[in-house]
């Protein structure tokens, strides 16, 4: 009985976002149209065809973070503007599980990578984290896992983010500082000083000089 409800969850949500107005409805509209078959055909079509390019095909990795990136995304949009909380919550969650588990495969994916199928497990794993069920996978892992560890160390955790914070922005302003009084030295360096200019005039000789010089050697001669 479980299974069925579950399964029934699932229809009920495919459903309901097959009939709404987005751009891969659109899509699939516009396919159903032109082919004749209808849209929830098409959709379990290309689900299968997707699951064995998981398997199979080449450059599994980007569409999984796509798959596991896209639909979350637009539903946490939604959500952002819907009024409720609830699935403010619900998203909110599964994007800190996402985060988690991203930053531990990061440091595994070069084992992982080498094990079968598994890209099409990860697939699975994420769609059980946003799946529309009472024992949805982030909630699960969140509650089980990651708060645990966070209320154990939330003070900790705190005083290291504002000790590295407060020497970060103390980094900063010693930079602005040197940077600063290098500009001003630099400038009282190119600025040249009031002493520059008498010191040129006195160097040039006057015009007045080099006319009466003539004169004067013209009276000498008789």
């Amino acid at each position: 009985m479980g299974l069925l409800n579950i399964f029934s969850s699932i229809r009920d949500r495919v459903d309901k976002f097959l009939n709404e107005k987005n751009v891969v409805t659109d899509f699939l509209g516009t396919l159903e149209e032109k082919t004749g078959i209808r849209k929830k055909i098409l959709a379990v079509g290309a689900v299968s065809f997707t699951g064995l390019y998981l398997v199979y095909g080449y450059g599994a990795a980007l569409l999984c973070n796509l798959i596991g990136f896209a639909y979350p995304a637009y539903y946490s949009i939604k959500a952002i503007e819907s009024p409720s909380k609830e699935d403010d919550t619900k998203w909110l969650t599964y994007w800190v599980v996402y985060g988690v588990f991203s930053l531990g495969e990061f440091f595994s994916d070069i084992f992982l990578y080498w094990f079968p199928f598994y890209y099409a497990f990860k697939c699975l794993f994420l769609l059980w984290c946003m799946a529309p069920i009472a024992w949805n996978g982030s909630q699960i892992i969140y509650n089980k896992v990651v708060r645990p560890i966070f209320l154990r160390h939330e003070a900790a955790v705190d005083d290291l983010v504002s000790d590295i914070g407060g020497r970060a922005m103390s980094a900063a302003e010693n930079l602005t500082r040197e940077v600063l009084s290098t500009l001003i030295r630099n400038k009282a360096l190119v600025t040249p000083g009031p002493s520059d200019a008498p010191s040129e005039a006195k160097g040039l000789p006057s015009s007045s000089a080099t006319k009466v010089a003539p004169s004067e050697s013209s009276e000498e001669q008789p």
